[in-house]
């Protein structure tokens, strides 16, 4: 029985489009948020004379925007990836759950 359960999910073509969709957006959130920390890594690493650099007149240098961007783009791509995941992936599920289950 549930072989055959396992069996018919993976042949649906909702499923199908769900592993696909979901893996592929997965990684590109993933390799943008790798692009950004180790950037801002790579930045305090080998160039901290720019990331030391003051801004105008004050005390602040380019190392505190970018860290807090750094803070503030990875809640923005978990913002939307749940938003896509509550839309999208959520409806491919409900449709293979009906599916199987009829």
């Amino acid at each position: 029985m549930e072989q055959d359960l396992v069996r018919r999910i993976k042949a649906d073509p909702d499923y199908q489009e769900l592993v696909r969709t979901r893996s592929r957006f997965g990684w590109t959130l993933t390799w943008a948020m790798m692009i950004v920390y180790y950037g801002f890594t790579l930045l305090v690493a080998f160039n901290k004379e720019f990331m030391g650099t003051r801004i105008g007149e004050g005390v602040m240098t380019w190392g505190i925007p970018l860290g807090l961007f750094v803070i503030v783009f990875t809640v923005l791509i978990t913002g939307i990836y749940v938003r896509r995941a509550n839309r999208r992936y959520d409806e491919l599920t409900a449709a293979i759950r009906n599916k199987v289950q009829a």
